[in-house]
Parts: C-alpha cells; sequence; structure tokens
C-alpha cells in the first residue's frame, strides 16, 4: 500500500519529525494531517538543525510534495515566519502546499487561548497558549474561517462579521479590548498576496498521486497519550494525532493507509499537566533531560521526564493499529548502569492492570517497574542491529515484546545518518 502514516506511541515529542526526514527521501508527498504551531519537530541533517512546527518535515527532499493538510489549523503569522527561516537556510519552500479546507487560527485565538490558561487557575492544562484550543473550538462550531477563504475577500469578510461577535464576548470577560473587523480584514489581505498560490484543493492531486502509485506519508503531531478522546483527557491536545483521524485529516480513503510506523522514545518525555505513570521527579529524571536535551521544540519549557512506559506504549499500538515501532534516542540511556521500564500499573487497592484507564484512575495508579542492566557503552556509532551492545540489543526486544509491535527502525543520535533499520 502506497500510504505510510507516522504517530507519536507515547505523549509526543518522540522524534517524529527525524523519522519523517528519514522516511521522505522515499516519498513522493509528505501531508501534515493535524494540529497547528503548538509543538515542534526537530530535523537534524545536512542542511543544519531546524524546528519545524508547521512545514511538514520532508520539506528538505527536492522529491516531495509537502501539505498543511485539511485536519491542521494554521497560523499564518507563523506559518510566514518558518517559511522565511526555511529558505534563509537555503530551503526550497516552492514544494509546500496548504489544503484550501484547512482551518486559519487568527492572533485573537491565542490571547484567548493565553486568558483562558490563566483563568483555569491550579486547574491548569499545560497548554501552550498558541490559539490551538480556541481555533478548533471555532471549527466545530462552524463559526471558523479557513485558509482558502483568504482567495474569498467577500465571502471571508462575512466569515468574520459571524465570528467576532462570540469572540469579542469572551474577551470582554477577560477584560481585553475588542477585535475590530477591518484591521483584522487588512491584515489578511497581507496573508493572502503571500500565501495564496500555496491554497490547494488537495483531493485532485490526492487521487492522481494515488493512481500514480506515488508513495504518500502522513506526518502525526503529539502522540496518542494526547489524543482529544483517547489520552489523559482534559490535559489532551485539541485534535486527534491518532491514525484513525489521519485519513481524515489528509483527505485519503482509509483502507489505501498500509503501513502505521508509531515512534516512542527509549524513555519518556510530556510537558504539560496531568498523569504522567513512570514520571522521575529526581536525579535520575534531571539527568535523562540534559542528557537528552529535553526542553520543548517550541515553547522551551523543561520537558517531565520517565521511564519507558510500555503500557502506554501498548495502548497507542492498539489505537493507531500499529504495524511497526521506531524507537529513538536509545543513545541517551548509554550512561545508566540501570534502566527500568514500567509493565503495568498498581492501582490504591492493590490490583494490578495493563491497559491505560481513564484520568482518574491514572491519577492514582502507581507504576510497575522491571529492571533491566544497562550497556555503559556508547551506541552512537552503531549503523546496524549488531552493532548494538548486547544488553541494548535484550532491552530493546522486550519494549517489542511488550508493545506486541516489531521494531523496524533505532535511532542513536539526532543526525539522520544514526537512524537504522532494524
Amino acid at each position: 500500500m502506497p500510504v505510510t502514516v507516522v504517530v507519536g506511541a507515547q505523549y509526543g515529542d518522540e522524534g517524529k519529525g527525524r523519522i519523517v526526514d528519514f522516511l521522505a527521501g522515499d516519498a513522493d508527498m509528505v501531508i501534515r494531517f493535524q494540529g497547528g504551531d503548538n509543538a515542534g519537530h526537530t530535523v537534524v541533517n545536512h542542511h543544519g538543525e531546524f524546528r519545524l512546527h508547521l512545514v511538514p518535515s520532508g520539506i528538505f527532499h527536492a522529491r516531495a510534495t509537502c501539505l498543511i493538510g485539511t485536519g491542521a489549523v494554521v497560523n499564518p503569522a507563523a506559518l510566514l515566519r518558518e517559511l522565511a527561516e526555511l529558505e534563509a537556510a537555503g530551503i526550497d519552500t516552492s514544494r509546500l502546499l496548504l489544503a484550501d479546507r484547512a482551518q486559519m487560527l487568527l492572533p485573537h485565538h491565542r490571547v484567548l487561548d493565553g486568558m483562558e490558561e490563566e483563568g483555569r487557575g491550579e486547574h491548569h492544562i499545560g497548554t501552550t497558549s498558541r490559539g490551538i484550543g480556541p481555533a478548533y473550538r471555532q471549527k466545530a462550531a462552524r463559526s471558523g474561517v479557513r485558509i482558502g477563504d483568504l482567495q474569498h475577500p467577500q465571502y471571508l469578510r462575512e466569515r468574520l462579521k459571524l465570528q467576532l461577535p462570540s469572540v469579542n464576548r469572551a474577551l470582554a470577560y477577560f477584560g481585553a479590548p475588542p477585535i475590530e473587523l477591518e484591521p483584522l480584514l487588512v491584515q489578511c489581505r497581507v496573508w493572502a498576496e503571500k500565501l495564496s498560490a500555496r491554497i490547494v484543493d488537495p483531493i485532485p492531486l490526492l487521487r492522481q498521486a494515488l493512481q500514480d502509485g506515488k508513495h504518500i506519508l502522513l506526518e502525526g503531531q503529539l502522540g496518542a497519550m494526547k489524543d482529544l478522546d483517547w489520552g489523559t483527557y482534559p490535559f489532551v491536545t485539541s485534535s486527534n494525532p491518532t491514525a484513525g483521524f489521519a485519513a481524515v485529516g489528509a483527505g485519503l480513503p482509509p483502507q489505501k493507509i498500509g503501513e502505521v510506523l508509531g515512534v516512542a522514545k527509549a524513555y519518556q518525555t510530556a510537558v504539560g499537566a496531568g498523569p504522567f505513570p513512570a514520571e522521575l521527579n529526581d536525579q535520575t529524571g534531571d539527568r535523562l533531560r540534559d542528557i537528552g536535551r529535553e526542553y520543548g521544540a517550541t515553547t522551551g519549557r523543561p520537558r517531565r521526564t520517565g521511564w519507558y512506559d510500555a503500557v502506554a506504549v501498548r495502548h497507542a499500538a492498539w489505537l493507531n493499529g500499529m504495524t511497526a515501532l521506531a524507537v529513538t534516542k536509545l543513545d541517551v540511556l548509554d550512561a545508566f548502569a540501570e534502566i527500568k521500564l514500567c509493565n503495568a500499573y498498581r492501582l490504591p487497592d492493590g490490583t494490578r492492570i495493563d491497559h491505560v484507564p481513564d484520568t482518574p484512575v491514572l491519577e492514582e495508579v502507581e507504576p510497575v517497574l522491571e529492571s533491566w542492566p544497562g550497556w555503559q557503552q556508547a551506541t552512537t556509532g552503531a549503523r546496524t542491529w549488531h552493532e548494538l551492545p548486547s544488553a541494548a540489543r535484550c532491552f530493546l526486544e522486550r519494549l517489542q515484546e511488550l508493545a506486541g509491535v516489531p521494531i523496524r527502525y533505532v535511532s542513536v543520535g539526532a543526525e539522520r545518518e544514526a537512524m537504522f533499520s532494524v
């Protein structure tokens, strides 16, 4: 089958961008199918180190057409900044297209997001305040504005006239000044001049690509544990970063998806509030953070760290129908004499469970940990399975066993060449 989906198997920040960059050399089309500029994909290749927030990670390959799909929410200002950064580094961005039906994230969405998060007080979610939630909320309320509307000024005016009253009522509640229609339309005209040539109806392109047997790569954002329906609600994102939504967000028939590649770190990290079993609030967690450079690509916030959670990955494997796993950042564990992983949860009454329960229960569980000997030697030079230390191979085999999904790729460094097939 010509369509491969790349999804996060944990809480996000697993290394999906570097996986997509690695796979995109054989792809004809790379599509970002959901999310916005609230999370970043770090990619390191011969062009340099980049943090992509909206642009698909296939942009570095001349062969691949890149599309920001209908399931995404697009902040035009953020996108233009990102394109300028790529072009300043000598990257050709002419192959980047925008789905006309993708939702447009406007400046007032960011204002609302920040105010709403502040208003939650001690019940805060940990949002990045990039406006993602308000943009998706207006999409669901059918008062949203879409990227294609930039090409239809009068229609755009009417859509904004519909949207702004509710926005301004919310702003007034927080004591913020209202958004005026005319200045916003002026800003939209500027965006239209710069982006209109990239706006397309993706269906004809996708239909032709499938008819021609082209390879299409779908790129998700965040991970299954942040899924709006199946993650640690309400500490989740406002879209579905799982394979079931990939077809919808890209504009493809679901039966065309042939491969679902889940990406997981050899440990785990998370950003924001909410339950996080196997979290390490100690020197070991600090050490993982420092060695792994675990700071948000978008916000720079220190990430929460913990041992690998096999329960969460198995949850993600089931939800996504994963056909294979890619394990990243194995090299971060090189210095540890003892490595642990969580293979189950224990409820307060002592009951052991091997699935991810709903949030109120998940907040009360304790991780059931098993210990593995560390290899305490560098893996960064390994380019084949057999070049890994035997203890590292045993650890990976255990991860594979617990996930019920074969490991297909292993990463031992940030660079493109530091990944190999198993």
